[in-house]
């Protein structure tokens, strides 16, 4: 997509570490008429997949899934990080590593959420190694729901999530795929 490979040239820093900082517009401050269209993107993609929710971890990935729910019109669910006592012990669970913090949490999705009549559209704003989309995929495979895609806003091409998830045989739509990056620059891939 475009307009977002642009914005990312624009306003992207890349950080040690492989890690593109985006928070300008996209993860801490939202460009709202940027992820509109990010939202719209995923559904010109996905409408005839037959998604009944929309599915993302907290926190970062709740604004684009909320632009792409407008167009489904369906309910939002996001994987809470932790456990919480307002969520309950009736969940479905899986544990996911965080590339860009280093470290592994569990993320939890009530059972009254997620059911098997569900046909999910998992939602990240980043795909780095693949375990956040993976572990609502098995969030999604617990619940006996089906997953018909997962939308990704910006794929690091050079790392093995694209890959990973791609073998799993569910379409994957990634807006923006960065083949490479450096202190001072990022090269974008062709776009799939």
């Amino acid at each position: 997509m475009k307009l977002l490979e642009e914005r990312i040239l624009k306003d992207g820093t890349v950080l040690p570490g492989n890690v593109l900082k985006v928070d300008s517009f996209l993860n801490h401050q939202i460009d709202y008429k940027l992820i509109k269209a990010l939202g719209e993107e995923f559904y010109k993609t996905f409408q005839s997949a037959g998604v009944t929710k929309i599915l993302t971890v907290e926190a970062s990935g709740i604004a684009i899934a909320c632009a792409a729910a407008e167009h489904f019109d369906v309910p939002v669910v996001f994987a809470k990080k932790g456990h919480h006592k307002n969520v309950g012990t009736d969940v479905y669970a899986a544990d996911v590593f965080s590339f860009t913090k280093g470290i592994t949490n569990t993320v939890a999705v009530s059972k009254k959420y997620i059911s098997a009549d569900d046909q999910v559209l998992v939602i990240d704003d980043f795909l780095a190694d693949g375990q956040a989309c993976m572990g609502l995929k098995n969030i999604c495979d617990q619940a006996g729901a089906s997953v018909v895609g997962f939308g990704i806003a910006i794929e690091k091409g050079f790392q093995n999530g694209g890959k990973l998830l791609r073998e799993t045989g569910i379409p994957v739509q990634s807006l923006a795929i960065i083949a490479s990056m450096t202190d001072d620059s990022i090269c974008f891939a062709d776009n799939n």
